[in-house]
């Protein structure tokens, strides 16, 4: 797992849900992949060591636009 430190974060600049809050957020790691924070959801059961979580589509939108995508 990632330090939080080491983490890009790709939103909360403002213009999401939670503004310059700590929730929900999407960061990229230095390996490329994704790490997502937001309310935890019970839709379903995941495999052992997994963790499901829900984040608004303003989010991800503010993700994408952060990577230029």
């Amino acid at each position: 797992m990632s330090e939080r430190s080491a983490l890009i974060r790709l939103t909360g600049n403002g213009s999401g849900e939670c503004g310059q809050g700590d929730c929900p957020n999407v960061y990229r790691t230095a390996t490329g992949s994704f790490l997502v924070q937001g309310e935890a959801s019970d839709a379903f059961k995941p495999s052992t060591g997994e963790g499901l979580v829900e984040i608004p589509e303003s989010v991800l939108r503010e993700a994408f636009d952060a990577l230029g995508w």
